[in-house]
């Protein structure tokens, strides 16, 4: 009988024990569980909050991006010159190095136009422009030195919206300082742009191999 009734503690004992162990193994199995969720879900939420970040930068780039274009492209009151003009060539050399870079799909080559155009600005006798001159040169420089500088460190589907820009200022450069070049003033159709090329050829710089013809000779400059 004593044996009985050890035997019985000893297993109440037993079960007691197995109870107690196994309930806190599954405590500990669920605390781990919320505590992979909490970081989950943590996890989540940084990637949300990032997510958002980028796309916020990303919009304000775009925002930017457009108000430099729409700045550049803002109608001026130019005084115009008919004589013919050398000291412009520098810079319309620099613009046209652009254009055919534009025009062979090389993103490079029109970098190093705008490098050159930059130079030749830098380079630019202003001694000889009058007053008026002088301040409608400034206006007109300024926008093109920020195409410029964009089209240096640009992808070339950027590179081809700041020449839009650079075009308008250009050709307002040349109707106010003249130039001794020949050149033709060509326009897109499809942009709704005109720009610059030395030969009579159509040749579309913002469109390149995709679309190389399309366009017309609006106007022969000299």
């Amino acid at each position: 009988m004593r044996k009985l009734k050890l035997s019985m503690g000893l297993l109440a004992i037993v079960f007691v024990t197995l109870t107690v162990a196994s309930c806190k193994d599954s405590k500990k199995e669920h605390d781990n569980e919320d505590g992979h969720h909490s970081e989950m879900s943590s996890d989540g939420n940084q990637m949300e909050m990032n997510n958002e970040s980028e796309e916020h930068h990303h919009a304000e780039g775009n925002d930017e991006h457009a108000h430099d274009k729409d700045a550049s492209m803002k109608t001026r009151e130019i005084t115009a010159s008919s004589k013919k003009n050398a000291a412009t060539s520098a810079i319309i050399d620099g613009y046209l190095q652009i254009k055919n870079g534009l025009v062979a799909d090389n993103k490079d080559n029109a970098a190093k136009g705008g490098t050159a155009l930059l130079a030749a600005f830098s380079n630019f006798d202003m001694t000889k422009l009058d007053e008026a001159q002088h301040k409608e040169y400034m206006e007109i420089v300024e926008s093109a030195k920020e195409q410029a500088e964009h089209i240096v460190k640009s992808p070339i589907d950027h590179q081809r919206e700041h020449f839009e820009g650079l075009s308008a200022d250009i050709s307002d450069l040349i109707t106010l300082l003249g130039t001794d070049k020949t050149l033709y003033q060509d326009y897109c159709p499809m942009k709704k742009v005109s720009w610059l090329s030395e030969t009579k050829e159509i040749k579309n710089p913002f469109y390149g191999s995709k679309m190389l013809t399309c366009g017309s000779v609006k106007k022969q400059i000299n």
